[in-house]
């Protein structure tokens, strides 16, 4: 590159952002390099076109990156449905359990809760307690 067409350091400086910006998103979106060439003698047309340039890669990097949110969101959503449909389940089995449950077995249970979960089901009596696997039983 010359310097010798620009007249001040700043001439420089946007004729090599512009440059940078749209082999930058060139590159991003893998078209081609495009070469822009300013002289002194070029009109604020070229810049014009450069910054048009810019803002159509911009926007196409916009639009692709809310096409990926928006998968990743609906993905996520599913999740989601999974996880409170299970939920739901592994709820209505222990309630089933509790109920099939005698009550030596339930208070055996009860003794085998640490303290935190007991203060935590005092606190708020409608919650249900978290499930604890121990030896493959729910109960």
């Amino acid at each position: 590159m010359s310097t010798g067409l620009y007249q001040s350091p700043m001439e420089v400086a946007v004729y090599q952002l512009h440059n940078f910006s749209i082999s930058f998103f060139s590159s991003l979106l893998g078209g081609d390099v495009v070469s822009v060439k300013l002289d002194n003698s070029a009109s604020g047309a070229s810049v014009v076109a450069i910054d048009n340039k810019i803002e159509q890669a911009m926007d196409l990097v916009k639009n692709h990156l809310m096409y990926a949110v928006r998968e990743e969101v609906e993905v996520l959503k599913e999740q989601i449905k999974e996880l409170l449909e299970k939920n739901s389940q592994l709820e209505r089995e222990n309630s089933l359990l509790k109920t099939l449950a005698s009550p030596e077995q339930l208070e055996k249970f009860q003794s085998r809760l640490p303290a935190e979960v007991l203060s935590l089901q005092e606190q708020s009596p409608g919650a249900p307690a978290p499930a604890q696997h121990a030896g493959g039983s729910a109960v």
